[in-house]
């Protein structure tokens, strides 16, 4: 007699999709199948995309992103979820409305504003969406230093500065922030901070001259699948700079430029 194998522990992600497979939701249901949770997603946002940069965005309609989370909460076991790119201030309040009949679910926010590129990913309206609605509902924000920079409207220069931005990250609503670090050059280091209520900690690695693509998408969902399988925050996101460092170590170039695509499967997470 047969046994029906148990019910998957699931993660959403609602993100942009990368049509050159490195980032956004493709690079999100990678990260959730290396850390073996089934991965689920609510496409935000459709990205005429390579590794040379964004050449087109298209919003799919309001309604419709709203049926694919609906759809999604109707039949799976989801733990957590990820959210990257929302375009529009209509896409964020839609996105807020829906997590809204799940207030016990962790969230974590990547706020996607700018590509590595420079193309720019959040239409002007979403930023204040994003300040005053989302942001308040997540359990752990993170943002690289240019989103920072733009969350916060103020310079982040150096370590002081950045250890001043993550307290006042903090205090747009966020239960915990990870301040990434590849942006901001402290010698040969990558300095990541988080902090919540009832953690902190710095985490330092050595730099890769590595050009990655899709880093802080994989990071988010990294540490999304990590609070599905029961880490806490601050675990959960240490667990997650580890698996990106990982990734990065196995990085590969599908293009014909000089980025690189996480190697999501060389180490699979335990």
């Amino acid at each position: 007699m047969s046994t029906s194998p148990s019910r998957a522990i699931s993660v959403l992600t609602i993100a942009g999709s990368d049509s050159g497979g490195g980032a956004g939701i493709q690079a999100d249901l990678k990260t959730f199948a290396a850390h073996r949770v089934h991965g689920l997603s609510a496409i935000a946002a459709l990205t005429a995309q390579h590794t040379r940069g964004v050449t087109a965005v298209h919003a799919p309609p309001v309604a419709f992103l709203r049926a694919q989370i609906d759809a999604c909460f109707d039949d799976f076991d989801i733990r957590a979820v990820k959210i990257g790119m929302l375009a529009t201030a209509e896409i964020v309040d839609a996105v807020v409305d829906a997590l809204a009949q799940h207030p016990e679910l962790p969230i974590v926010v990547d706020p996607v504003m700018i590509a590595t590129s420079g193309a720019k990913l959040l239409d002007d309206n979403a930023l204040g969406a994003l300040r005053g609605r989302l942001i308040p509902r997540a359990h752990v924000l993170t943002p690289n230093l240019p989103e920072a920079e733009l969350l916060l409207g103020r310079v982040i220069d150096g370590g002081a500065a950045a250890d001043a931005a993550l307290a006042a990250l903090r205090a747009l609503g966020a239960q915990g922030v990870l301040l990434k670090g590849g942006h901001l050059h402290e010698g040969d280091e990558v300095v990541d901070r988080y902090a919540d209520a009832a953690a902190a900690f710095t985490h330092r690695a050595p730099r890769l001259e590595i050009d990655g693509h899709g880093t802080g998408c994989t990071l988010s969902s990294a540490i999304a699948a990590r609070l599905a399988l029961g880490d806490d925050a601050a675990a959960a996101c240490r667990a997650g700079i580890g698996y990106v460092h990982s990734a990065m170590r196995d990085a590969y170039r599908p293009g014909r430029s000089d980025v690189s695509v996480l190697g999501h499967l060389g180490r699979l997470a335990p």
